[in-house]
């Protein structure tokens, strides 16, 4: 004997396997069966309420025939003082009963009519007070299938005897029957209809999540090129596919940027590694010759070492200027303070005049009076300068006049104040095919690989670099009259504060190196450099 339990349990678990098979039902298809769905019952529920009402209405004509048309007919034939025991046939379907207590004689009826629908069970013992007086009401027939519609009243007020007229209903059955077969039929087939009609639509309306689907199979073949088709934005699919579209261009884009940041890794560790093997198979030969005792002499011992201390110089620069683009790439911040570009630019001059006195150098102020002061790294900005001043001199014969330009440069497209710093000369200039690349690492307008010409390509790179990370600009253009200017273009207000670093709020932090630095003053960010740090851009980098 099963328990309740058991049966619940049984219960949920048919409907689990119901829902299951139905999740596994194609879309197109769950469509289409809920469109047969509740095309069926809605035409089901007209039908039933169209038959009902059909039905409803043939009966009430009845009724008023039965209360209005033959009342006045009945009371003519019927004689209360005739022999009761006779009838009278006539031409029509009505049935007339007379019943006096539990005496009853049928006064009317055809024989074709009794032979066809049978004889009405009116119920018997009626008097002038039963309630159903007046009333029309239906009764069964003693002939299977057929049904007679009554209306029972007295003869007279105040007699005692009940005329009960009755009409047989079998017409009305069967309009309400071919009614209901019309409809069963014209309903069966507006389901087929509207099933291939709802099908065609549903297959219509899904092509686009078809052609959505091709589309993201040729994606994840490797295609990131490919764009779903774009309906009007007003539909669903529409929207989706305008959706779609906006993350897969993103997509595109994230894994070009990615591809070529790959590719630009791979070549910088391939300069890197061709910049090192240099000065490394150089300590390496002399160390060998060392060795074998090719070295005979104090002079060829010291020539040696000199030689071999200058490519370990060489390779120690050229890690400390990997180091400070490391750095830099990783968003160290430095110490940001009020800096005097003037003073800057001032100390620059000062330096190139120091290292080449023989060339013409001069410091142009635009300001019309006053310094120029940025909220900057004074380090880092005095690297910049540094590699700019030393690519002025590397790279232009000697006595080529360079100038160093500083001053307010207006405002940028977000409406905040800048200031200019600008080195210019009057060499030979850059050629318009290498302006475009000469802040990539390692590039190199001389492709030669030794120091004392073409550099390790590295000093640019630092500038643009440095710039970026005060929110500046960098660029280059020809010098009129021949040459080239490299313009820096700085915001006034320095660099925006990155999301979660503290801006002059007074708190200790730590530095780089993990040590505790002192309070952050305002307008800085973050502490100090780590002394690592410090040396590596106090030093000019190797022109690049």
């Amino acid at each position: 004997m099963s328990t309740p339990a058991g049966g619940t349990g049984r219960r949920a678990a048919a409907l689990a396997a119901l829902h299951e098979r139905w999740d596994h039902v194609p879309l197109s298809e769950r469509l289409v069966s809920i469109i047969v769905v509740l095309l069926g019952t809605g035409l089901a529920l007209a039908g039933l309420a169209s038959s009902t009402l059909l039905e409803r209405e043939l009966v009430e004509q009845i009724d008023a025939k039965l209360k209005n048309e033959r009342f006045q007919q009945v009371r003519d034939l019927f004689d209360p003082a005739a022999p009761w025991g006779a009838d009278a046939t006539t031409p029509s379907d009505y049935y007339v009963v007379a019943q006096a207590g539990w005496r009853a004689q049928a006064l009317v009826r055809n024989p074709y009519t009794v032979e066809e629908y049978g004889t009405p069970r009116i119920p018997t013992g009626l008097s002038a007070g039963s309630p159903r007086m007046g009333h029309p009401y239906t009764v069964a027939s003693d002939r299977t299938g057929s049904r007679w519609r009554v209306v029972s009243f007295p003869y007279a007020e105040g007699s005692d005897v009940v005329l009960s007229v009755a009409l047989p209903l079998r017409g009305v059955d069967d309009a309400a029957s071919s009614m209901t077969w019309i409809l069963l039929a014209s309903g069966g087939a507006l389901m087929v209809i509207g099933a291939i009609v709802g099908g065609w639509a549903v297959q219509r309306s899904l092509r686009p999540l078809r052609q959505i689907e091709d589309t993201a199979a040729a994606i994840a073949a490797g295609d990131l090129s490919q764009r779903v088709p774009s309906p009007p934005t007003t539909t669903e699919v529409g929207r989706l596919g305008a959706a779609l579209n906006g993350m897969l261009t993103q997509i595109e884009q994230a894994f070009a940027a990615r591809t070529a940041s790959e590719a630009r890794m791979r070549r910088f560790v391939a300069d890197a590694s061709h910049e090192l093997r240099t000065p490394l198979a150089a300590i390496r030969g002399y160390a060998e010759l060392y060795r074998m005792g090719a070295l005979t002499t104090s002079d060829q011992v010291d020539d040696t070492m000199r030689r071999i201390e200058g490519s370990a110089r060489r390779m120690g620069s050229l890690v400390e200027d990997l180091l400070a683009l490391a750095r830099l790439d990783e968003g160290r911040p430095g110490r940001v303070g009020p800096v005097d570009l003037t003073v800057l630019a001032a100390d620059a001059v000062s330096d190139l005049r120091a290292i080449d006195p023989d060339r013409p150098v001069r410091l142009e102020t635009l300001a019309p009076h006053g310094p120029v002061v940025v909220e900057g790294d004074e380090t880092r900005l005095r690297q910049v300068l540094a590699n700019l001043v030393g690519n002025a001199a590397q790279h232009t014969p000697a006595g080529t006049p360079v100038e160093v330009r500083v001053g307010p440069a207006g405002t940028d497209e977000d409406g905040r104040a800048t200031a200019l710093l600008e080195v210019r000369d009057h060499g030979p200039g850059i050629a318009p095919e290498h302006a475009a690349r000469v802040f990539e690492r390692f590039y190199r307008v001389d492709a030669s690989r030794t120091r004392e010409s073409g550099g390790s390509g590295l000093g640019m790179a630092i500038v643009a670099a440095i710039v970026t990370s005060h929110d500046g600009r960098v660029g280059i253009a020809q010098t009129p009259g021949g040459g080239t200017t490299v313009r820096v273009v700085l915001p006034v207000d320095g660099p925006r504060p990155a999301p979660g670093d503290p801006v002059g709020d007074g708190s200790a932090g730590r530095g780089d190196d993990g040590s505790e630095t002192g309070a952050g003053t305002p307008g800085t960010r973050g502490g100090a450099l780590p002394p690592s740090d410090v040396a590596t851009m106090a030093r000019p980098t190797s022109p690049s």
